[in-house]
């Protein structure tokens, strides 16, 4: 008796976590959606007024840009989750890159600006240093989930043939 009330309020909570995902999912779609239509029209206004606005606007429309992008790739990790069960570690990683690249390319946008101070732009270098070794670091756990995804897989497929 006991165990039949465990298994059905597990069942709930897999249900009940399931809609939650779902609906996350939804609202992160409708996040990436509007920002997209936010760039697209910050991208058509750039382009009725000239190429002095496309350049001025460049950055920020590539900023909302990789915002969809990294939004995506977390409706992505829902998805995966909602499917198996299970929390996979290299769509959080990859977000992380695209996250740095993102921090990356509007520090030196704007680099410019603060070339003026010293102390403003040694900072910003420093910045930059760290975010360079954070994607490097990322891309190494990346590369070290897949591989060890691949040998895991090979070691596995050796041993059923054996």
């Amino acid at each position: 008796m006991k165990k039949a009330w465990a298994s059905h309020a597990a069942t709930a909570l897999s249900k009940s976590e399931s809609v939650v995902l779902v609906l996350i999912g939804i609202a992160l779609v409708l996040v990436a959606v509007l920002l997209l239509y936010s760039g697209m029209h910050d991208l058509r206004e750039a382009v009725l007024q000239g190429p002095a606005e496309i350049e001025h606007k460049a950055i920020e429309i590539l900023n909302t840009v990789l915002l969809v992008m990294m939004t995506m790739e977390i409706v992505y990790t829902v998805a995966i989750s909602l499917e198996s069960h299970t929390l996979n570690a290299e769509p959080f990683l990859i977000i992380g890159v695209i996250a740095a690249i993102r921090r990356t390319l509007v520090i030196t946008a704007t680099s410019t600006e603060q070339e003026a101070q010293p102390e403003r732009f040694h900072n910003m270098l420093v910045e930059l240093g760290l975010l360079a070794a954070t994607v490097v670091a990322l891309a190494l756990a990346i590369y070290i989930l897949r591989y060890s995804a691949h040998k895991y897989v090979k070691a596995h497929q050796t041993d059923d043939h054996a």
